[in-house]
C-alpha cells in the first residue's frame, strides 16, 4: 500500500476557529510580529512546535487516573523509573518538569565560566542555560549539515575531526560533551549510531562525560533503521538502547517522544553528581521523586515511552513530514533535504534572497505563513542564533523556518492546508519585506522580541 494511514482512530476532538486575513493582520501586528504572543486560539494550524503539544493516548489517559499525588515515595514515580530504565538504563532517573529544567540542573553542577560546551549542534535553551552559566556552547555539526539542499542520510552528526581537534587542543576547558537527537537545530536530522558512539568514544579517551540530549530518540532510532548499514531488521528498543549504552547521562523532554503535555527528566550514572542534582532539585524543582511533576504526569509518561516506539507510529511520523517537505519541493519552495522526523524546514534565505539575514528573512516568512492562512510556524535562524553573549550580531549558520508537527493531532487534510497556504505565500514572495527588532531581552530573545516591518 502506498498510503500510509494514521495508525489511529480520533476519539475526541477540540474547535479551530476560522479566521480572516484582516483579523490575522491586526492580530500579528499587535503581537509584535511575535508569534509566539499571539493567542493560540487566534491560530488555525500550529506549527510553532511539536513540544507538549501532542494528543494524549486512552492509554495515557487512562494512566492519568492512576496517578498517585504522594509527596514522597509514590507509586507513580516508580512506574516512570522503570519505563525510563527500560529503554535507557542509567543508573539515577531525577525528574524535572520539563527538559529545560533538566539542563538547568546538569549544567548548573558541571558548567563554570570559561568553559566550553561542543555538540553536534545545541538547540535553544541548551544553549541558553550553558550561556547562562558563563560558558561557551559550540556547534560542531558535519559539514553536510549546513547545506540545507544536500541529501545525506545523517545530516545531525557531529564531526568527529573537529570534536577530537577541540579536545585536544581545549580539553581543560570542556567539562563534557553534548550529542542532541535529533539535532533539531539543524533542520530535524538524525544522527547515526556509528557516529554516537564515535563522540562517546572520543569523549572518553579525553576523559570527558558524555551527554545526550535525547528529546526525539525514538525518531532518530527510526532513522537509524531505515538508513543505517547492519540496523534494518533490529528492533527499536534494541537500537534505542544502543545509543544510550555509551553515554554517562541524557537530558530529556518528555514533551517530544513521549507524548506528555508536561516533563523531563536528568538521567545519571554518577553517584555523586546525582546526589548533587538531587540536592538542587529539592531546591528549586521538588521532591526527587515528583520533581515538579505530578503523579498523574509521571505516569502518562510512562505509558507514552511504550507507545513511542510502535514501528507504525514511527512509520506514519516521518512519512507526514516527508508528504509535505515533497510538495513544497515540487513547488519549488527550499526544504531542508532530507525530511526531518518531527517537522518540516523551509530554507527562508534561499526562498527570499532579497532579505538579508539581518533583516530576518525567516521571521518575515512566519509572518506571511500567518497572515495568508493562520499557520503558526518558528523561525530557527538569526533572530533565534545570531545574537552573541557579548551582545553583538551576526547572521546564523542557516536561516530556516520550522513547521512543527504536534504528534497525532493532525491529520492529511491539514497537511494539505499548509502546502496551499505555502504555495500562496510563495506566489507573492518577492513583495515580504524584512523585519527590524525594537525590543529585546538580553537572552532567548525569539521568545519575547517585538519585531516591525521595514
Amino acid at each position: 500500500m502506498k498510503t500510509i494511514i494514521e495508525p489511529f482512530r480520533i476519539k475526541s476532538v477540540e474547535p479551530i476557529r476560522m479566521t480572516t486575513r484582516e483579523e490575522r493582520e491586526r492580530l500579528l501586528k499587535a503581537a509584535g510580529y511575535n508569534l509566539f504572543k499571539l493567542h493560540s486560539d487566534d491560530v488555525i494550524i500550529d506549527l510553532l512546535t511539536d513540544s507538549g503539544t501532542s494528543a494524549m493516548s486512552a492509554a495515557q489517559w487512562g494512566a492519568v487516573m492512576t496517578g498517585d499525588e504522594s509527596y514522597a515515595g509514590a507509586p507513580s514515580f516508580y512506574r516512570f523509573e522503570a519505563a525510563v530504565k527500560d529503554l535507557m538504563d542509567f543508573a539515577h532517573i531525577i525528574p524535572a518538569h520539563q527538559g529545560r529544567a533538566a539542563e538547568h540542573l546538569l549544567f548548573s553542577l558541571i558548567a563554570k565560566k570559561g568553559d566550553l560546551i561542543p555538540s553536534n549542534t545545541h538547540f535553544d535553551t541548551t544553549r541558553g542555560n550553558i550561556e547562562a552559566m558563563g560558558a561557551e556552547a559550540l556547534d560542531i555539526p558535519i559539514a553536510e549539515g549546513r547545506v540545507p539542499s544536500l541529501d545525506h542520510p545523517f545530516k545531525g552528526n557531529m564531526d568527529l575531526a573537529a570534536l577530537e581537534r577541540v579536545l585536544k587542543e581545549s580539553g581543560g576547558q570542556i567539562p563534557a560533551v553534548m550529542m542532541t537527537i535529533t539535532n533539531n537545530a539543524g533542520g530535524g536530522q538524525p544522527v547515526s549510531l556509528a557516529n554516537i558512539r564515535g563522540a562517546a568514544a572520543l569523549a572518553k579517551a579525553h576523559g570527558k562525560p558524555f551527554y545526550i540530549d535525547g528529546c526525539r530518540f525514538a525518531e532518530n532510532a527510526w532513522f537509524i533503521k531505515l538508513r543505517e548499514e547492519g540496523q534494518t531488521d533490529r528492533p527499536i528498543k534494541d537500537i534505542v538502547r544502543d545509543c544510550f549504552a555509551v553515554a554517562d547521562g541524557m537530558t530529556m523532554s518528555a514533551k517530544k517522544d513521549a507524548f506528555a503535555n508536561i516533563g523531563g527528566w536528568l538521567a545519571l550514572n554518577d553517584d555523586a553528581l546525582a546526589e548533587r542534582a538531587r540536592t538542587l532539585l529539592i531546591q528549586t524543582e521538588g521532591f526527587p521523586t515528583y520533581g515538579g511533576l505530578a503523579g498523574r504526569d509521571l505516569d502518562a509518561i510512562a505509558q507514552g515511552l511504550k507507545e513511542i516506539i510502535d514501528e507504525d507510529y514511527l512509520r506514519y511520523r516521518v512519512r507526514t513530514n516527508a508528504y509535505i517537505a515533497e510538495r513544497l519541493d515540487a513547488m519549488g519552495i527550499p526544504v531542508v533535504k532530507p525530511a526531518g522526523g518531527h517537522a518540516v524546514f523551509i530554507d527562508a534565505r534561499a526562498f527570499l534572497p532579497h532579505i538579508p539575514p539581518l533583516q530576518y528573512p525567516g521571521q518575515a516568512l512566519t509572518c506571511a505563513m500567518y497572515e495568508a492562512g493562520g499557520i503558526r510556524a518558528c523561525e530557527i535562524g538569526t533572530v533565534m542564533f545570531g545574537r552573541k553573549p557579548d551582545g553583538t550580531e551576526a547572521p546564523g549558520a542557516m536561516d530556516l523556518v520550522r513547521l512543527a508537527m504536534p504528534r497525532r493531532v493532525y491529520t492529511q487534510s491539514h497537511a494539505d492546508y499548509v502546502v496551499e497556504v505555502l504555495e500562496e505565500v510563495a506566489a507573492s514572495k518577492d513583495t515580504l519585506r524584512g523585519m527590524r527588532i525594537v525590543k529585546e531581552p538580553p537572552m532567548m530573545r525569539h521568545f519575547t522580541a517585538e519585531f516591525a516591518k521595514l
